[in-house]
């Protein structure tokens, strides 16, 4: 059986999505499964609820998909430097996963988008791996090898895929799709060994 990666992410313009889907296709080349799942928005009461399916798009995630991956590529676009409170709010509610041991030693990367070339692009990727770091998780970045990070001029970072998401950038640059895909890749690849490995 193939591993399984699943790639969780929190989009509201829809960069962030381009990006996990080009991550997901760097997981496929690399002979492993991709499950994309999304996280609903936070509703600023507690009284609102969202449909348990979104109306477009892919699924929401649930905390067997987490259990069920072997591993992770987690996105968000950029808040003030941080991860979006929506995938805060779902990684927030991964406790009992944490008091298991159940993600740990399996490969995690990560990809945003923000809307300034300063707006906290590698500070969000850097503070999305932190609640990955306590569950154990294998942080995987991109290196220096592949050579889009030399040629970017928009997005990208050996932390992780990133997209400038500005008025003159309006779609993912070669680069940016080259940094994700190959993001998805190695995280797929380490996986794989991994599960080989056990």
């Amino acid at each position: 059986m193939n591993s399984t990666i699943l790639v969780l992410y929190y989009s509201r313009g829809g960069r962030t999505a381009a990006l996990a889907r080009h991550a997901a296709r760097g997981v496929e080349s690399a002979g492993a499964v991709a499950r994309i799942r999304t996280v609903p928005p936070v509703a600023t009461t507690t009284t609102a609820s969202d449909p348990p399916v979104p109306n477009d798009g892919p699924p929401y995630a649930e905390l067997a998909d987490l259990v069920e991956a072997d591993g992770l590529l987690l996105g968000s676009p950029t808040r003030f430097g941080n991860m979006a409170a929506p995938l805060k709010h779902v990684l927030d509610s991964t406790s009992e996963l944490w008091l298991a041991g159940t993600l740990a030693d399996r490969p995690a990367g990560v990809f945003t988008a923000t809307s300034s070339a300063h707006g906290g692009q590698e500070s969000t990727l850097l503070s999305m791996t932190l609640p990955l770091l306590h569950h154990g998780m294998l942080i995987v970045g991109v290196p220096y090898t592949e050579a889009a990070l030399f040629d970017t001029r928009t997005g990208g970072s050996p932390y992780g895929a990133t997209h400038l998401a500005t008025t003159w950038n309006t779609a993912l640059s070669k680069d940016e799709i080259a940094v994700a895909h190959a993001l998805g890749a190695r995280v797929a690849r380490i996986a794989m060994r991994l599960r080989t490995a056990r």
